[in-house]
């Protein structure tokens, strides 16, 4: 039975329909009754108190908590795609599953620039790297740069793909797509494609005098009653905002504000919901400040309400200190659940680099459940 299908129907409310969280088998699902006190509970992973809290230059916002996760390393390095479409780099790899493979498209960096690529396992050991799962655009479109980061979700009846585009990117070699970042759209029957761009299909634009006026790029998306909720990255500063939808080939509605303040310096989203404690874990990607600005750790947000989040309710995943082979730069996090553990796929420079370029793809563990630290449980959270 084609699992996609077997999850939509079997979960409970609040529905959950977007892939990136891992697919909720039916013994696991949202709404379950759970005993006060089981063996699940007395395990997993816990958010405590961090022992050291890192302090930025400019008095940006840190994380007080952990949320440790287990670093496995690089997993998938670049530089031996099909026609050279990662020579230089593999980055924001984004994890999806159909009737037991796992899709992990990433954006690969070739001659031509940056291009979503895809790579296919059953193991998440072995990895099968099929080329670019999409093309450039035409001088003048929005993708003619880069058409990369693609987020997807099925409705039952097809695969639907919100993608970056931008006509802009830096000078060759390094081709690094550039401001602003489009949120673009495709449909398939399957992940692997083919995939059919829709240049029609406007979700959402930048918009001056907003949070989201340089960059309006695409994110995870889940079902909420009739409504699709996509948590896109959004710039004046680094911020998630919501866009809301019933028409996934319609435009979209973004919210006023953006979730958390700019302040917090977050970009992009991979959600997990917690059946055990009904709690959403929104993973994203820090960016800190060491005489440059760059990507220097995963952080997580939790809430019981996927349409009010806390800055304060948050914590470092994985950063130099746990991360095996990249201590600097850690890059965008996308989750899956795999059996009892939450996979976290990211990328990485290695070593002390900072730069986009050259990165390979690596993974890290956290057990499940997730569980929020013991005073968020004081204040009613499980």
């Amino acid at each position: 039975m084609n699992r996609v299908r077997s999850a939509i129907r079997s979960v409970a409310a609040p529905v959950v329909c977007g892939v990136a969280i891992g697919w909720l088998s039916n013994d696991n699902v949202a709404g379950e009754e759970k005993p006060a006190a089981t063996a699940a509970q007395q395990t997993g992973s816990r958010v405590v108190t961090a022992t050291e809290v890192t302090q930025y230059p400019d008095h940006r916002p840190a994380a007080r908590y952990r949320l440790e996760a287990k670093d496995q390393g690089v997993v998938l390095k670049h530089g031996d795609g099909p026609n050279q479409c990662d020579q230089l780099g593999a980055r924001e790899a984004l994890i999806f599953e159909e009737q037991g493979v796992y899709h992990l498209f990433y954006d690969g960096a070739g001659p031509k620039g940056w291009v979503a690529c895809l790579a296919t396992s059953k193991n998440l050991k072995t990895w099968e790297k099929k080329g670019p799962a999409l093309e450039f655009g035409k001088p003048g479109e929005p993708d003619a740069a880069t058409a990369t980061s693609p987020w997807v979700y099925f409705d039952g009846q097809e695969w639907h793909m919100f993608y970056l585009g931008s006509p802009n990117a830096s000078p060759p070699p390094d081709r690094v797509p550039w401001f602003p970042y489009l949120t673009l759209k495709a449909r398939s029957g399957s992940l692997a494609g083919p995939w059919i761009k829709q240049p029609d299909v406007i979700p959402f634009r930048t918009k001056p005098g907003t949070y989201y006026n340089v960059t309006a790029s695409p994110g995870h998306i889940v079902k909420q009653g009739a409504d699709h909720l996509m948590f896109f990255s959004a710039s004046m500063k680094r911020t998630l905002g919501i866009a809301r939808t019933k028409d996934l080939n319609g435009a979209w509605t973004i919210d006023p504000q953006p979730i958390v303040s700019p302040e917090e310096q977050i970009e992009n989203s991979s959600l997990y919901f917690e059946p055990a404690n009904r709690t959403w874990f929104l993973f994203t990607n820090h960016i800190g400040l060491n005489g440059d600005e760059y990507t220097d750790a995963v952080w997580v947000y939790w809430s019981q309400d996927l349409n009010r989040w806390e800055a304060r309710n948050k914590a470092i995943v994985l950063d130099g200190k746990n991360c095996a082979w990249s201590r600097k730069c850690i890059g965008m996090p996308s989750v899956i659940v795999v059996g009892k553990r939450l996979a976290i796929f990211y990328d990485g420079p290695g070593g002390d680099r900072t730069s986009h370029m050259q990165r390979d793809i690596g993974l890290a563990w956290l057990d499940l459940p997730l569980r929020p630290p013991v005073e968020n449980v004081k204040a009613g959270q499980k």
